[in-house]
Formats: structure tokens, C-alpha cells, sequence
């Protein structure tokens, strides 16, 4: 008999857990972003305007010349 009381309050317990959790649902993803300021401000904000061009030196193709014999 005591088992059956625990497991139907632990079952009730479940349930009202389960019910709160889908019913306190985050907000959407959509509504979170729309706060989010456009990149070109984040970029004037952040002073990436001022920094110096940096050039980088592409090797991504360089190949080995032939063998030496």
C-alpha cells in the first residue's frame, strides 16, 4: 500500500513539473535577435574603422619547385 501512495505522488509530482516546464517556454529566437544592433554600428562602436589594412601574403597555392639530382 505505501508503495502505491509514493509512486502516485511521485507520478503527480512528475506531471505538475512537466506541465510548469512547458508552460514557462523561453522567448523566441526571433524577439531575442531583434535587440541585437546591426553589424555596421557593432563595427563603428567597436573602432574597426581606425585599425591599420593589413596585408597577408596568400600561400595557399605556392607549390615545391622541381628536385635538385
Amino acid at each position: 500500500m505505501m508503495r502505491v501512495v509514493i509512486s502516485a505522488v511521485a507520478a503527480v509530482g512528475l506531471i505538475l513539473v512537466a506541465t510548469s516546464l512547458l508552460r514557462s517556454r523561453p522567448p523566441s529566437i526571433a524577439l531575442s535577435t531583434a535587440a541585437m544592433p546591426p553589424l555596421q554600428e557593432l563595427h563603428t562602436m567597436a573602432g574597426v574603422n581606425t585599425l591599420p589594412v593589413q596585408e597577408i601574403d596568400d600561400q595557399s597555392l605556392v607549390y615545391p619547385t622541381g628536385t635538385k639530382r
